[in-house]
């Protein structure tokens, strides 16, 4: 697996080459000033009512006021952290549900992206056909559902796990490593749809690899600190990865 998280951050570093030389700055710029306003906006609401769902619970438990009658650093302490920890496992699973409603709205051009992608790397002549787009688009989004409902089942046990003492204090970690798996996971999946995999075979084929994924993932939201080239920037280093892989078989 760390073969190919090495594999996944090289193709990132490649993504940047070839972008620049094939002039892909349209199909990276345009998705990404949307995306960069929408998360802008997105988060902002998320944190917020983040934040608000955590006092409201608080209030109605009435945390406040019995910590004060226990008089107690040590517990006082503990409940402070208990509370970090959940707004930041609820944070991450609003940036996941916003990430896969991004995966679900630019599935065709992120289909587009990764097929002129290959393209290119085969020396082919791309021709764009609306059958083959809306099928592969069609899938993503597929995909993307399916991810979605499996990510809200562990973050369900992630918010309870976030309240536990010590041990919840890992739980912002497990959420980010989650998010970097099934998202890299959805990136590469139009590549396996263009090579003619199943969904099951998709699957079989993820869980070999999952370093793919959890490396384009990762690096995806290290791309945030500049937020405008995140998606389009790990569609191409997604496919670029699943070539090397594919070849080296």
């Amino acid at each position: 697996m760390l073969k190919e998280i090495v594999i996944a951050f090289q193709s990132w570093r490649e993504a940047n080459r070839f972008i620049q030389e094939h002039k892909l700055w349209k199909w990276i710029l345009v998705p990404g000033i949307v995306y960069t306003l929408l998360f802008i906006v997105g988060m902002y609401f998320f944190w917020t009512s983040a934040d608000g769902a955590v006092s409201w619970i608080s209030d109605q438990l009435r945390i406040d006021s019995w910590l004060q009658q226990q008089r107690s650093g040590w517990i006082s302490f503990l409940f402070v952290m208990a509370g970090m920890m959940l707004r930041l496992v609820l944070f991450l699973f609003y940036f996941s549900l916003f990430k896969y409603l991004i995966l679900v709205i630019g599935s065709p051009l992120f289909a587009y992206l990764s097929e002129k992608t290959e393209a290119i790397i085969e020396n082919k002549e791309h021709s764009l056909s609306w059958k083959e787009l809306r099928k592969d688009a069609g899938r993503s989004v597929g995909m993307a559902l399916r991810n979605c409902m499996i990510q809200l089942l562990y973050f369900a046990g992630l918010v309870l796990m976030s309240l536990l003492p010590l041990i919840g204090w890992i739980t912002p970690i497990i959420a980010v490593l989650m998010e970097c798996y099934y998202y890299g996971f959805s990136m590469l999946d139009y590549s396996f749809a263009r090579a003619g995999f199943a969904r099951q075979q998709s699957l079989r084929f993820q869980g070999r690899h999952r370093g793919l994924a959890i490396g384009n993932g990762f690096l995806f939201y290290l791309m945030h600190v500049a937020i405008i080239l995140a998606p389009a920037y790990a569609i191409v280093a997604a496919t670029l990865s699943v070539h090397k892989v594919k070849n080296s078989q």
